[in-house]
Parts: C-alpha cells; sequence; structure tokens
C-alpha cells in the first residue's frame, strides 16, 4: 500500500489516498487514541467512485467518531477502466429504468459481474488495511448493499453490516442472502423510485442473522434523514467495541 497524498481534516481526522496495485482508495484515520481503530469498509451503490461526495461526507464523520475508514474504487468502479460492452449495457440500464422497461436481466448483466470482480479487490484491501498500525479488527461494513451481502457472507472477519436497502440485487447475492449472520442495520427510503419496496422487504426478510434491525423513513433515493447517522454509529459501537454510546456528540452524515 502506498499513500499518496494526506490532509488533516479540522476535525483532527487525518485523510490519505492510496494506491494498492491498481486499486486507488481513500483512507480516514481517527485523531491518535492509546488503542487501536475499529476498521469501516465503506462502499458507494453500483461502483459509483469513491470521490462521491455523500460518501466522503460519511467517511470523514464516522471517523470522527473513533474509526478508521475505508472506501476504494474497485474493478469496474469509480475511475478504473470499463469496456466500450460495459458502459452500453449501464447505459441500456438506465435507459430501462427511467422508461419503465423491464430490468432484470439488463439488471444483471451489469451488476452481477460487478460485485464479481469488486469483491476480491476489496478482500485484498482488508488484508492489506488491517496490516496498519493503529488499525484493527473488528471490521465492519456500511453502504452498497449487493456488495456487502458478497462480503458478509465470505468473510469472517466482518462482524456487523449497515445496508442501504435495495430492492434490485442480484440473484446471486439474493441467494447469498441467507448465508450472512453477522448483525444488520438495513436503511430503506419508502418511496425510493430506484428501489421496489417490496423487494426490499423480502430479501430483509431472507438474510439468515437473528440480529437484524430495519429503518424505514419516507423520501426518495437520497433522502436519508441525517439522523440515522447517529443510530448507525450506535450499531457500530456496540458490535465493533461492545458499548451503544456515540462519542462526542456528533452528527454524522448518512445520505446515500
Amino acid at each position: 500500500m502506498h499513500f499518496t497524498s494526506e490532509q488533516r481534516l479540522d476535525d483532527g481526522v487525518l485523510e490519505r489516498e492510496f494506491t494498492l496495485g491498481e486499486i486507488p482508495g481513500t483512507l480516514w484515520t481517527p485523531a491518535g487514541s492509546a488503542s487501536a481503530a475499529p476498521l469501516i469498509l465503506m462502499a458507494h451503490n453500483n461502483g459509483l467512485p469513491k470521490s462521491q461526495s455523500r460518501l466522503v461526507a460519511r467517511g470523514r464523520h464516522t471517523a470522527a467518531y473513533g474509526y478508521a475508514v475505508a472506501t476504494i474504487d474497485a474493478a469496474g468502479c469509480g475511475d478504473r477502466p470499463r469496456s466500450a460492452t460495459d458502459e452500453q449495457a449501464r447505459a441500456d440500464l438506465r435507459r430501462a429504468m427511467q422508461t419503465g422497461e423491464p430490468v432484470d436481466e439488463i439488471f444483471e448483466s451489469v451488476v452481477g459481474p460487478l460485485v464479481e470482480n469488486a469483491a476480491p479487490d476489496w478482500l485484498t484491501t482488508l488484508d492489506a488495511l488491517l496490516a496498519l498500525p493503529g488499525i484493527d479488527g473488528p471490521v465492519g461494513y456500511s453502504g452498497w448493499m449487493a456488495l456487502g451481502i458478497r462480503l458478509a457472507a465470505v468473510e469472517p472477519r466482518i462482524a456487523a453490516a449497515g445496508f442501504f436497502a435495495g430492492g434490485y440485487v442480484p440473484l446471486a447475492q439474493r441467494e447469498e442472502a441467507r448465508q450472512v449472520t453477522v448483525p444488520l442495520l438495513v436503511l430503506l427510503q419508502w418511496d425510493d423510485e430506484g428501489n421496489p419496496r417490496q423487494r426490499a422487504l423480502d430479501l430483509f426478510d431472507a438474510f439468515g442473522t437473528k440480529e437484524k434491525t430495519l429503518h424505514a423513513n419516507m423520501g426518495g433515493h437520497t433522502g436519508t434523514p441525517a439522523f440515522e447517522g447517529e443510530d448507525a454509529i450506535r450499531f457500530y459501537d456496540r458490535h465493533l467495541r461492545g458499548d451503544g454510546t456515540v462519542g462526542a456528540g456528533r452528527a454524522v452524515a448518512i445520505s446515500r
């Protein structure tokens, strides 16, 4: 892992850009403490870039609560290379969703391979991050549901996961949901125009874990209320630190 830049933010959080082979990423770590910081992997939906403003805000604010937070552009995501075929498939998916056409087949052809290709990069990054001083397990996950299902199903170091609920999830991940046994916090936007509500509810029901919580709020895709951020921190505090106290009384930006 090679760090290419760093800046100290006003709240003491250290923001560093890094590369790991072909993988570009960002790591936020809290101001110095006596103990190692638990790690949260933070991914945006469907391959949007790690520089997406809402993801950056979530990463910075979560680190301010004492967590190490990392995000990457995995294979096929963000600014990583994509083929002309991939770009055409994404354009077909956007058009189908905008016009109300059936999207399942197109969705599988776009997002299924995206998850398959992205997961190994995330696992490689996890190995490198846990080798750094000042970062330790247990590990949490936050963000893109389809990728999070895959990682939580195959990676035993992930101890808790927070998902933004999505009705459109590849078939492979719908099956893998039954293998997810870690505690879950799922945020559902009731009026999300891009994610069928009943599918999201059915998927929540399918998760194999005995500890799963669903928070549903009115509003569209990007309207997750800011107060959900504090509940998310309490969730990670319980399962990554063993307590439920939100530190410092700061508000966390949680919008996806």
